[in-house]
């Protein structure tokens, strides 16, 4: 069975301790488990203290059998940072902005040329989404739409080759699109005006949303995820323009990151739905669902690990 472990973002002290909370034991430089394995659900890098030795962990747990992967956003937007656009001499494929500078700079200064080289190359190794023996995980959406265009367009030019990452930061591209939703989720434009701050202090006309569940009955604070008691949002239905992609109650269990819940303690979204972003990068939780096959997910597998205070 299967051990998924959300958003770890350079937290390395926090991985290991999750790791031997869940009786993986290091062996020959690399975490295993006699009868389980761990599903990592992307955002390696970036933000925290130690992104060499995070790689180092989950590149080797991937390579050696006693780990799986998706890839994150963040990985997707370090691929398109170092990717030159051919069509514009001296810019990148993602620009290098003040916010994305900021943004990956973390990984700069902790990784040499090597390091950030290695890691690129494995990036392009991790796939969108896992779906596996009763079990699905994916970092932000699973959108079955989305995911058949991601690998018809991959098997036309490769997963994360040059042309495919040309087309997926081509903004009214198709794959720009698909991958968006998979990689970030879908989000909910807020009525003119109307602002709200994420967690980097961005004000933002956009919002993510509860995209696993219809919006009938909703109104806009309700429908974010994760959810805020905003009162001029309070008052507002869910826009019609808003493409949810409901996931069935029966389907497979499904597990993702990216959310940055602060909840103090995890649970299940839902009877098969569950994030385990829980904010470890803003001094939240490093958190696991310990899987047993089971279809109705219980709050009780959940198995966390506080963000460390540096000394």
């Amino acid at each position: 069975m299967y051990d998924l472990i959300g958003d770890i973002h350079g937290c390395a002290d926090e991985l290991v301790e999750l790791l031997h909370k869940l009786d993986y034991s290091e062996q020959l430089g690399v975490f295993r488990h006699p009868r389980r394995k761990v599903i990592f659900c992307g955002d390696f890098i970036d933000r925290g203290p130690r992104i060499r030795d995070v790689l180092q962990i989950c590149q080797r747990m991937c390579e050696e059998g006693s780990a799986l992967a998706v890839m994150g956003n963040h990985e997707l937007n370090a691929l398109t940072f170092h990717t030159p656009d051919p069509h514009a001499p001296g810019e990148f494929l993602r620009r290098h902005t003040e916010q994305t500078i900021r943004q990956h700079n973390a990984t700069m200064t902790q990784l040499d040329s090597r390091d950030l080289a290695q890691a690129l190359a494995w990036f392009r190794t991790l796939p969108a989404s896992l779906d596996l023996d009763g079990v699905r995980a994916v970092h932000a959406c699973w959108d079955p739409t989305d995911l058949t265009l991601l690998q018809q367009v991959s098997e036309e030019l490769g997963w994360m080759s040059e042309d495919f990452l040309i087309r997926a930061a081509t903004r009214h591209d198709p794959v720009f699109r698909a991958i968006e939703r998979v990689m970030k989720g879908p989000e909910m434009r807020l009525p003119a005006g109307l602002l709200v701050r994420d967690k980097e202090g961005t004000s933002r006309p956009t919002v993510r949303i509860r995209w696993f569940d219809p919006p009938d009955g909703q109104n806009c604070s309700s429908y974010m995820l994760p959810s805020e008691s905003i009162p001029e949002l309070q008052q507002l239905s869910v826009p019609l323009t808003v493409r949810a992609c409901p996931y069935p109650l029966d389907a497979p269990p499904l597990f993702f990151g990216h959310y940055w819940l602060r909840d103090a303690t995890p649970a299940p979204l839902r009877n098969n739905v569950a994030c385990l972003d829980y904010s470890v990068a803003k001094d939240g939780l490093m958190t696991a669902y310990r899987f047993q096959g089971e279809q109705t997910l219980c709050a009780s597998r959940f198995v966390t690990v506080p963000r460390k205070q540096p000394a």
